[in-house]
């Protein structure tokens, strides 16, 4: 087949609803490579810090809604995005997400190894 359909809710989430949600989508799009999911974050919620040195795989993070900051802990230093705002990360970069906004954050997450 020459594409594949999905939606957000195909996969349970990995986040309990009260701090928003996650939605991994790389097997409902059937993807070989590049992995795609939707993060919704509660204000005050927070992601887990992480880096991608077991999967080698560059990341983009996309605001849709609302905004974030991004602590990069290794470096001691945080990005704020806002709504259309992006930040494209190395596999080894240390990260962890804060919503510290008053609204819901939603994020696409896209993955790739390089």
């Amino acid at each position: 087949m020459g594409y594949d359909t999905a939606a957000k809710t195909d996969p349970e989430s990995v986040v309990p609803e009260e701090f928003g949600g996650m939605w991994f989508l790389k097997d409902a799009l059937e993807t070989d490579h590049v992995g795609f999911s939707i993060l919704e974050l509660e204000p005050g919620g927070k992601g887990k810090e992480h880096d991608e040195t077991h999967t080698d795989q560059e990341e983009i993070y996309y605001v849709a809604e609302g905004s974030i900051e991004v602590e990069l802990t290794d470096r001691d230093e945080t990005v704020a995005l806002d709504t259309d705002e992006m930040i494209r990360l190395d596999f080894d970069e240390s990260r962890q997400l804060h919503n510290r906004g008053d609204e819901r954050a939603k994020l696409v997450l896209v993955g790739a190894p390089l």
